[in-house]
């Protein structure tokens, strides 16, 4: 019987895309997908969602690639220009989840703890959540295993009454090798149809 919700946040709930800043910043598309693959890479980032200060993970880039200093110190100098919109037909679900009352909603995310507070204030329906887990917060992130247990401890959730929902694949893997039944995310279609037939929502 599922009674715990386990949410990821980007690119489910909250549309985040570098490219809405860097799109300031080069004319050239290609010239900036060529930035995006090659200096600020998802590694990298990732680091930073990791727990990395962003000033230590800004400085790190920039001495390795010191042609780019200014293009780097825009990633998070105006990081909030790359927050996009809430996925409203997304959090409808959420919603309906939240409104059936018998469900614990949690947010498993990656996200660098200096950041993740500008989102906290923009999208409401991040306080609808019986709690967060921040891996910028906790110092490691999915696919970690033991990222997932710091949820599942402290919130006292049974990983096969639980249902995770993250829209990138390793994160479902690691998610299943520890017992939690999941959902790749794929499109809120999707999801509400998998939910529905699931007789969660």
């Amino acid at each position: 019987m599922i009674n715990t919700i386990i949410f990821d946040l980007g690119a489910v709930l909250i549309d985040w895309n570098p490219r809405y800043m860097y799109r300031n910043i080069f004319n050239n598309e290609d010239e900036m997908e060529r930035f995006l693959a090659d200096i600020t890479t998802s590694d990298w980032n990732e680091e930073q969602d990791a727990g990395r200060p962003l000033h230590e993970g800004t400085e790190f880039l920039v001495n390795k690639h010191p042609g780019h200093e200014e293009n780097i110190r825009a990633f998070y100098g105006r990081w909030e220009e790359m927050l996009g919109e809430a996925f409203h037909d997304v959090v409808e679900i959420f919603k309906q989840l939240k409104e059936k009352g018998h469900y614990k909603i949690y947010a498993l995310t990656n996200w660098s703890a200096e950041t993740f507070p500008v989102a906290f204030e923009r999208f409401e329906f991040l306080k609808w959540f019986d709690g967060i887990v921040v891996s910028g917060a906790e110092k490691m992130r999915k696919p970690t295993p033991e990222f997932y247990h710091i949820l599942l401890d402290r919130y006292g959730v049974k990983p096969e009454e639980a249902l995770f929902i993250d829209d990138n694949y390793r994160n479902i893997v690691a998610a299943e090798k520890l017992g939690i039944p999941s959902i790749h995310f794929t499109s809120a279609k999707v999801l509400s149809d998998t939910l529905k037939q699931m007789m969660v929502l």
